[in-house]
């Protein structure tokens, strides 16, 4: 099973910073073609060796998170980061033996089956248990790939689902696939020049802040004045229409921040006519806590609470709260804002603000639109070091910007600060690691593209066809390979 592990290993090459997108595309065709003729027994062996390669690479960044930060024993460490891989390696072990089990007769039922199954897969891992959907194989194809395209309209698992159809197709060896896997390229390539939004407004100037906080460091009583000083002078340099400071920018609760110093802050940003977005945790008199980014400047005080928490980082799943006495993570316990929450109205626009990992659940960001006219994403990877994941991170946030047609603007205490546009590109960029102020401008849009309108649905619909399809397509005999 080494092999089928290489593979999956492989296909993270596709994935940012290194940006190889036809890659996954050719590593998983080799794995359809190893895997296909044989049992499912035999499938889902392979596809388990691959997703714990494809994981095991892609997402071992989670032992940073346990191990340096969350101060998780070392052997412990280890032990869960591999238990975790191994429980997303499941999911490529289903879609493969499902693609085998559905697709034995070959021709267009393998093509069917290849796509519907792993597009389902990946869209049930990124739903069961709250979800985990890093790494959907879509977003590798973000924003260089002619499959980028089809984002708009189908969206991440689309993609993703297109993927796992070209890979099919190539792994038959016959000329007529490769027909199919060419129309289906350069299909996505003719639409990604559809212009499914239009610019609302005039574009405006944007501070986007990187304090580059230590993690380490972050909530250390001695370290608390000087990341405030740092906050305040930054803001204060910015003389943008709108400026965003990072997830938890102040390491306290809103109501133990000095009354004079959120009033400097007002006063910076209200004497230039602008608005701030700051993030910062909030605690009501009920005792329950959240993780928030709240409004100040021009316009009215509005607040935004954050409503998909990630397990164990903001709160303890039933059951594991013996997790709790080896993680040393403060602020584990946070309650979920309301799924329905108006986008911010700052700066003259409609702002649907996320906050770090919710931006990796599309059909969740669609729920402010049409109204929101920008998305903002405030983060603080710097549970994660220097590893791979702000890079793919990053990357999620342009597969957003593109199934919405909206501008992303992205302020990250370490990295990666970063505005994109609505066709998913990265129009600027700070370095990681380095504290400054990325002053740039961003356009509002209005409108919806399909996958706005409908969500995951579509791809979803598709997916549960091409299976049917699998089943009942007629049997032909120059269809066999």
């Amino acid at each position: 099973m080494i092999f089928p592990a290489a593979l999956g290993a492989l296909c993270i090459a596709g994935f940012a910073p290194w940006g190889w997108f036809p890659v996954p595309v050719l590593a998983l065709a080799a794995l359809y073609y190893s895997a296909r003729t044989g049992t499912v027994r035999t499938a889902m062996g392979k596809g388990f060796a691959f997703g714990l390669g494809y994981f095991g690479f892609g997402v071992s960044w989670v032992y940073v998170s346990l191990h340096d930060f969350g101060m998780m024993p070392l052997p412990l460490a280890v032990v869960a980061t591999t238990l975790f891989c191994a429980f997303l390696a499941l999911f490529p072990a289903l879609a493969l033996a499902s693609a085998v089990r559905l697709g034995k007769a070959g021709g267009w039922r393998w093509l069917a089956a290849a796509a519907g199954s792993w597009l389902l897969v990946e869209w049930l891992r990124g739903w069961i248990f709250t979800g985990f959907p890093w790494l959907a194989l879509g977003y590798s194809q973000v924003p260089a790939s002619p499959l980028a395209g089809y984002a708009p309209m189908l969206g991440v698992y689309g993609v993703s689902g297109l993927m796992a159809l070209s890979a099919a197709a190539l792994a038959l060896h016959r000329a007529w696939p490769l027909v199919c896997v060419v129309a289906i390229w350069f299909g996505g390539w003719a639409v990604h020049a559809i212009e499914w939004t239009q610019a609302a407004g005039r574009p405006l100037t944007v501070s986007l802040v990187q304090g580059d906080v230590a993690q380490e460091l972050k909530f250390s009583p001695e370290k608390r004045v000087q990341t405030l000083g740092d906050y305040l002078r930054l803001t204060q340099a910015s003389a943008s229409r709108l400026v965003i400071l990072p997830e938890t920018a102040l390491p306290m609760f809103l109501d133990d921040v000095p009354a004079d110093y959120l009033a400097a802050l007002q006063r910076s940003v209200r004497n230039q006519g602008a608005d701030l977005l700051l993030g910062v945790p909030e605690r009501l008199a009920d005792g329950r806590y959240f993780n928030s980014v709240i409004s100040l400047g021009k316009a009215p005080r509005q607040t935004y609470r954050k409503q998909h928490l990630v397990p164990f980082g903001e709160f303890v799943p039933w059951g594991f709260g013996w997790i709790v006495d080896y993680l040393h993570i403060p602020l584990s316990d946070f309650s979920r804002g309301e799924e329905a929450q108006a986008p911010m109205s700052v700066a003259g626009q409609k702002v649907a603000v996320d906050i770090c990992y919710e931006d990796a659940f599309g059909e969740e960001i669609v729920r402010a639109l049409p109204a929101a006219t920008l998305l903002v994403n405030v983060s603080n990877d710097a549970w994660f070091g220097n590893s791979a994941s702000p890079w793919q991170h990053l990357q999620i946030a342009q597969m957003r910007a593109l199934e919405t047609g909206r501008y992303m603007l992205r302020a990250n205490n370490t990295g990666i600060t970063a505005a994109i546009d609505q066709k998913g590109r990265v129009v600027e960029q700070l370095a990681p690691f380095v504290q400054g102020v990325l002053h740039t401008q961003a356009q509002g849009y209005e409108g919806l593209t399909p996958y706005a309108r409908f969500g995951n649905g579509p791809a979803v619909i598709l997916a549960l066809l091409a299976l049917l399809l699998s089943r009942i397509a007629p049997p032909r005999r120059y269809f066999y390979c």
